[in-house]
């Protein structure tokens, strides 16, 4: 979006105003982020939750026999965003496709990992803005599942690679909607995280 790249591009000028160096990283293995998120996370998701089944753990609905109990206990209990998660991991996980698929996606989030954990050999921090669109109105995209999917491509990669990130409100559109940049540390550096996050704090509290 025009005004996440402008408050994204704005944001950085602070940070070199405040004496930050700011470099530019190739990192072309961090375009399959989303599709490796959304090909594992899925997968884990069905998987820790395939022991909620209305009997031993989770919510228990009432049935005539134990299959009925099973579909309505997890009919019920789930929402539909948590039931279309299960459903996409169990399609990844099932006989011929887990090749295909997740066994794929787990060699991508390694090459991921090593990726990032390149960069942090050059640089302190990595920086992106948050989310590639201003936050959207409640509801609005209850019906459009791959929009909000799609929110989630710079968040993604600190998730698989499982190093620190931290989002810091950045400012807001001319409509009132809030922005934030996302500061991502190697592995056990979360300090550096709380440090410029209070920082960016100031610049943007100074700035506006």
């Amino acid at each position: 979006d025009p005004r996440v790249q402008k408050n994204f591009e704005d944001s950085l000028e602070k940070l070199k105003k405040a004496g930050y160096e700011i470099v530019d990283l190739e990192m072309p293995d961090l375009q399959y982020s989303l599709a490796v998120y959304y090909i594992i996370m899925p997968a884990e998701v069905s998987t820790n939750l395939s022991r909620l089944d209305g009997i031993k753990y989770g919510f228990s609905a009432e049935g005539k026999d134990l299959l009925e109990v099973y579909t309505k206990s997890r009919g019920q209990g789930f929402g539909k965003e948590v039931r279309r998660r299960i459903l996409l991991g169990t399609f990844v996980l099932s006989h011929g496709y887990a090749d295909a698929y997740y066994n794929r996606a787990v060699l991508f989030r390694n090459k991921i990992t090593s990726e990032i954990n390149k960069a942090f050999e050059t640089v302190d921090l990595i920086v992106t803005p948050t989310t590639p669109t201003p936050a959207f109105k409640l509801g609005e995209k209850m019906n459009d599942p791959v929009a909000m999917y799609l929110c989630d491509i710079f968040s993604a990669p600190a998730n698989l690679s499982g190093v620190p990130s931290i989002a810091i409100p950045s400012g807001m559109t001319d409509d009132g909607l809030p922005l934030s940049l996302q500061f991502m540390a190697p592995h056990f550096a979360e300090d550096k995280l709380f440090t410029i996050g209070k920082k960016f704090e100031e610049l943007v509290k100074y700035n506006n």
